[in-house]
């Protein structure tokens, strides 16, 4: 019995040193090459590349420590993906505790109201914390992927922040993005006013574009829906200078001439009747409201009166007299 005794107490001391000596391993802080420390783990790594990769990254000083603690800690099918950033002394159980629940570098992106699609792809391609899927496939493509049945990308995307984890693709911000426009479109359509010339939340969100752009004051917003409104009603062309602007594309150099209002295109609403083919911009949610629920004028005419402000008339010769006092007198 005592020789029994003594080699229990043997392997309990035995048992002791070894779990000791994980401790320490797994609770010593790691001697980081330089803080702050940022690394990157990519799709798709193993257990051993990942670790791999931190070891290159000046992380860790072996590779197979890191494997073991993670595959005894049941953590080894738990890496995630990402870019990373060690601000301080971290242990190798933290770090294993960090990248198993994906504790990534966090970034965030700002859509505005009133950008194209174009440029919003633009600041997309340029953010550095996103991973670049959307850049080298088309708008059609990007569309398929996202799952938007829209026939055109204009306009689609909510202008808000979008926070992230970094590394993150960019098609992901994309779609939550259009996800929080059909929410917001929806809801909105849902609660229109009765007997507005608009057919569906798409024509809506057209003409909310054109509101988004024509708009230099939040307070003339639902006037300017009014103008736009009763237009349509009477079978009016709106005559809309940034639909010109937006079918003119590259060729518009800053200054809109009068021919320019005359070359009939697509999205010329000057010579053509009706709404736009497709958006021509990101409309905010103020501008789906106004033109949902539109101040209640008869307004059919306005124009700009120099301090971002609108004067609005309900006829011709009253408009003509604001354009004389209002522009022409400016010039």
């Amino acid at each position: 019995m005592r020789i029994m005794s003594k080699l229990a107490l043997l392997i309990i001391l035995i048992l002791f040193c070894l779990a000791g000596t994980v401790a320490y391993f797994a609770f010593k802080p790691l001697q980081l090459s330089h803080k702050p420390l940022a690394f990157t783990l990519n799709p798709g790594s193993s257990l051993k590349n990942a670790a791999f990769q931190m070891k290159l990254a000046g992380i860790l000083e072996d590779d197979w420590s890191f494997v073991w603690l993670a595959r005894a800690l049941g953590k080894a099918g738990h890496i995630k993906y990402g870019n990373y950033q060690l601000e301080k002394d971290i242990s190798l159980y933290e770090l294993i505790e960090m990248i198993s629940a994906g504790r990534t570098e966090r970034g965030q992106i700002t859509f505005v109201e009133g950008i194209t699609f174009k440029e919003l792809r633009a600041l997309l391609d340029a953010y550095p914390g996103l991973r670049h899927d959307s850049m080298p496939i088309t708008d059609s493509e990007i569309l398929k992927r996202i799952g938007a049945v829209e026939p055109d990308s204009e306009g689609l995307f909510f202008p808000d922040t979008y926070n992230f984890a970094s590394g993150s693709s960019d098609l992901a911000v994309l779609k939550r993005a259009y996800q929080t426009m059909q929410h917001h479109l929806q809801d909105s359509w849902a609660k229109r006013d009765s007997d507005l010339p608009l057919d569906s939340p798409y024509q809506a969100l057209i003409l909310a574009s054109i509101i988004e752009k024509e708009t230099g004051k939040p307070e003339d917003r639902r006037m300017v829906a009014s103008v736009f409104i009763n237009r349509l009603r009477k079978n009016m062309r709106l005559q809309t200078d940034p639909t010109v602007i937006y079918g003119m594309g590259d060729k518009f150099d800053g200054n809109l001439r009068k021919r320019d209002l005359t070359t009939d295109t697509s999205y010329n609403t000057y010579t053509r009747a009706g709404l736009t083919p497709t958006p021509i911009a990101l409309p905010g949610l103020a501008s789906i409201e106004a033109v949902l629920h539109p101040a209640q004028s008869k307004a059919l005419y306005f124009v700009a009166r120099g301090d971002g402000s609108s004067y609005f008339s309900e006829s011709l010769t009253e408009h003509n007299n604001a354009v004389n006092r209002y522009q022409l007198n400016q010039k």
